[in-house]
């Protein structure tokens, strides 16, 4: 089986492009353009050299002893923390707006939760000289201040969302809705391995370079270029799928990936979408869905901004359902503990969205053998103000 997107635009049963009729041209010229333009020599050599020189990969392969000391197995974290605006969410943006750019749009929007992937749209767009736009749910602009404060510094205009739970799936919303209204100049950034095709694809064909240099890396430090698991938390899914990537159909190499149970997943203040959602479709997408009786999307609810989102990428429903990869649920209290932990072991404060997959130690026992690859997704700088309660 092949658990890549096929030529329609599905893994699997999910996935697709549900999208509204004035979008229709802008998503079938993205669709039909973005694998010819990525291949091209100069766009790889531009992708490569900012990857290098601006973002600053590749990002470490560190082995992490005191903690695999303390869980009796060995692990190795892949540093996405360490890049340019502070998580991998900057590898998606460099290749979407060298993109954009190729296809003629000088205007950038963009959701955001976490800030991240807004913090590394404004970023871009700064050296490209780009206008930019990053809609961002007032519950976060809230949480988030030190990236809000970032954004506007590098020239983004930050627009708050008052509906709904003011997050990230409102985000979304309005970002499609800018995007109707502005089809002509504008593209749209999205963050995560979701919306309609070809984003889900694009996006993890982006943040693949997590996995390709995984490969190099453990062949040098272990003699092998795979390891017994992969582990990454997951929201949308895009530091998953990158982690993932090169490895999927390599059946050597067992998959984790890690949501958010908030307050658990047997109360209403979670957002475990593949623990409790149903088929459906979300921004463009066929997927699983948070959703009543009545098929209305529910509010999410995490911590983790970044996490916080009713949805989940159609890969990943695609992997859950063909058991290829295994999907764990971390709470609130289980993430935060384990920031401490890696705080606390190894000098590494990780961002919130990360210590949720850093919580599958305490919930799966790993063989002394084994090779673990678990991917910090970003730094936790942003996340002060929630850590400042341990």
């Amino acid at each position: 089986m092949d658990y890549n997107v096929n030529s329609e635009g599905f893994y699997g049963e999910f996935g697709g492009a549900y999208i509204p009729e004035i979008l229709y041209a802008n998503v079938e010229n993205l669709k039909n353009s973005y694998l010819r333009i990525i291949s091209e020599d100069g766009f790889k050599a531009e992708f490569d050299s900012l990857m290098r020189d601006y973002v600053g990969r590749p990002s470490p392969l560190y082995f992490a002893g005191r903690l695999s000391g303390k869980y009796g197995t060995r692990i190795y974290l892949k540093r996405e923390d360490l890049n340019h605006t502070g998580a991998h969410k900057i590898n998606n943006t460099v290749g979407q707006i060298l993109l954009a750019q190729r296809m003629g749009k000088n205007r950038i929007i963009a959701e955001t939760g976490a800030g991240q992937h807004g913090l590394a749209t404004a970023a871009v767009c700064a050296l490209k000289g780009l206008k930019c736009i990053v809609y961002m749910g007032e519950t976060d602009v809230a949480r988030q201040q030190l990236n809000v404060q970032k954004m506007k510094m590098l020239g983004a205009e930050v627009r708050p969302v008052s509906s709904g739970n003011k997050t990230l799936k409102d985000a979304a919303n309005e970002a499609i809705r800018d995007w109707c209204c502005n089809p002509s100049d504008t593209h749209y950034i999205i963050g995560s391995t979701v919306g309609p095709h070809p984003y889900p694809d694009m996006v993890t064909r982006f943040q693949s370079v997590i996995s390709r240099e995984i490969k190099s890396q453990l062949l040098e430090k272990e003699g092998r270029d795979y390891p017994d698991y992969l582990i990454a938390c997951v929201g949308g899914g895009s530091n998953a799928a990158g982690t993932f990537y090169h490895y999927l159909n390599d059946m050597r190499v067992k998959l984790i990936g890690v949501e958010a149970a908030g307050l658990g997943t047997d109360t209403d203040k979670t957002a475990a979408t593949i623990h409790l959602g149903r088929r459906g479709i979300i921004h463009g997408s066929r997927t699983f869905v948070m959703q009543n009786a009545d098929g209305q999307i529910t509010e999410p609810y995490s911590i983790s901004a970044g996490l916080d989102y009713p949805g989940i990428g159609p890969i990943h429903a695609n992997l859950f359902v063909t058991r290829r990869a295994e999907y764990l649920a971390a709470t609130d209290t289980e993430a935060l503990n384990a920031a401490m932990e890696l705080t606390r072991l190894e000098g590494i404060i990780p961002a919130l969205e990360s210590s949720h997959a850093l919580a599958v130690f305490g919930k799966k026992k790993f063989k002394p053998a084994d090779v673990l690859v678990l991917t910090v997704s970003g730094r936790g700088d942003k996340d002060m103000d929630e850590l400042k309660i341990l």
